[in-house]
């Protein structure tokens, strides 16, 4: 990434921006959509199409504080299997709807730290999975660990319960930057924790980073990228620090005055970029890097890339399915959330015991769906021939010409290329991509700003 003028890209693009894992975003989200369409759009799934199923936990054994998720410290193992069980009654709810005979294709587990799950309640929502639904043989199976509070005995269970792949996160390796966010997390955790999951069989790694923490500096991240990339994940995730205080109050227990500036947070992200880059890493997308042998890496290659509310990802399917407290459900023709808390999940769930416990969500429009597929494919390729994409559609020709006059400033920068009604991203503008899906999102006008993360 070219930072040769930080200064002035900084004044030009440090504006708050959604991150474009699905369109319309969550700020989109209101109590206009409940229950009952969550109901019809599980109904309207055809039968035998493959779907994918994301369970949330909202729960850690510590709280990190620059941390935006859903979640809090629950100490009771009781009250975590009795959350359980609540997974189990939604899958049941949901199957009742859905029906029988859908394959998975994707498979996650997220949180907060599913691993806080006893080991005896984590085995009874994974058997109601396999009864409720056919895993594909090449299904993706994954779940999120710390580090830090993995049992010994956990990496066995996993690989019994069929996971494949498992995410880590770490942020930055500093000593200084993890005090600053209440994570301490030393190299040496992080690499034992890796051994043990290939030693049990799940040979698939992922790694979370983080840029734009306070105290954090261009050296410092490139040698935690580097320290990182020595342990040979199959992806890492490169994420630019979402501060929201607004949303999440734990986040001002740091401190934010140490926070690095719109200007520094574009250098730390190069620095980044390079050592991956360096050892070996493709990029792909907007802040995720793959092994070029990894199924993502391939995807990415091939034009195949999707993204979703956990990210890039293989899966193809249309139909994502969140379970759990905050999960958000995503259909062709719009997208709910459940109650956020734990607590008020757990409520919905008891007192409607014929419903889900959706409380928002928002139904999409044929335009929103139209432009799902164009910033889906240029979060993905970075690259979208819109005369290909409007004749395929049966549009107007001149569909999205005020969208593509936005992006002028981005093509003065070098950061697009628009050659005729062909938009490509250059590597250069790679760190722009939610800016070139900006200029596409119809609703991001009727925004608060407030509502979202900064772009940079």
């Amino acid at each position: 990434m070219n930072v040769a003028d930080p200064a002035a890209l900084a004044a030009r693009y440090a504006r708050n921006l959604p991150r474009y894992t699905s369109y319309p975003t969550a700020a989109q989200f209101t109590d206009a959509v409940g229950p009952d369409d969550a109901r019809d759009w599980l109904r309207a799934v055809p039968a035998g199409d493959a779907l994918s199923l994301y369970l949330h936990v909202p729960f850690c054994d510590t709280l990190c504080r620059f941390c935006g998720c859903n979640t809090a410290v629950l100490r009771s193992a009781d009250a975590r299997a009795a959350y359980a069980a609540l997974l189990i009654e939604e899958l049941r709810r949901i199957t009742r709807q859905l029906g029988t005979g859908h394959s998975l294709s994707h498979l996650q587990w997220g949180g907060g730290t599913p691993t806080t799950l006893p080991v005896g309640t984590l085995r009874q929502v994974m058997q109601t999975i396999r009864n409720s639904f056919t895993l594909l043989p090449d299904a993706e199976i994954s779940i999120e660990i710390d580090p830090r509070h993995l049992p010994a005995h956990y990496p066995a269970v996993l690989h019994e319960l069929g996971f494949n792949r498992a995410s880590l996160g770490v942020q930055d390796i500093n000593p200084a930057v993890q005090e600053a966010c209440g994570r301490i997390q030393s190299l040496e955790q992080t690499t034992a924790c890796i051994d043990a999951l290939r030693g049990a069989g799940i040979d698939s790694i992922n790694i979370d980073l983080i840029y734009g923490l306070p105290r954090q500096n261009v050296q410092g991240v490139r040698d935690t990228a580097a320290a990182i990339a020595a342990l040979s994940p199959d992806r890492l995730a490169v994420f630019g620090y979402a501060h929201v205080p607004w949303k999440q109050k734990r986040q001002n227990l740091m401190p934010t005055g140490e926070l690095p500036d719109a200007i520094a947070r574009f250098e730390q992200r190069a620095a980044i970029n390079d050592a991956l880059c360096a050892a070996g890493y493709l990029p792909v997308g907007l802040d995720h890097y793959s092994r070029p042998d990894d199924r993502m890496g391939r995807a990415a290659r091939d034009g195949t890339l999707h993204r979703n509310f956990q990210g890039y990802t293989t899966d193809p399917a249309t139909v994502l399915i969140g379970v759990g407290a905050s999960a958000i459900s995503s259909y062709p023709q719009g997208m709910t959330q459940n109650a956020v808390s734990s607590a008020a999940y757990a409520r919905l769930m008891g007192e409607t015991p014929d419903s889900l416990p959706v409380v928002r969500g928002v139904r999409r429009t044929m335009d929103d769906r139209l432009r799902a597929q164009v910033i889906e494919r240029l979060m993905c390729d970075m690259d979208i021939d819109l005369d290909a994409f409007t004749m395929r559609h049966g549009l107007p020709q001149d569909s999205f010409e005020d969208d593509l006059r936005k992006l002028s400033g981005l093509e003065a920068d070098g950061f697009v290329i628009i050659s005729g009604r062909r938009l490509r991203v250059t590597e250069e503008g790679r760190a722009f991509l939610r800016h070139v899906a900006a200029a596409f999102d119809r609703h991001l006008d009727m925004d608060m700003p407030q509502r979202h993360a900064s772009g940079v």
